[in-house]
């Protein structure tokens, strides 16, 4: 995957994260291990990001 895909699947994510939240207070959440498994799914795609960035460089 390109940078570019790897951005918009962590801002997918990040809304999805956010929707499970909602659904979570709102007592609609079958099953709350879903917001557990899509924080790690935003940290697996910003771990592979900052990999592929050059070592020392930083973007901000």
């Amino acid at each position: 995957m390109t940078d570019d895909e790897l951005e918009y699947k962590e801002l997918q994510l990040t809304e999805e994260l956010f929707n499970l939240k909602v659904r979570k207070a709102l007592g609609q959440l079958e099953n709350p291990l879903k917001i557990l498994a899509a924080r790690k799914d935003i940290a697996r795609v910003k771990t592979i990001l900052r990999e592929h960035r050059p070592a020392g460089g930083r973007t901000v």
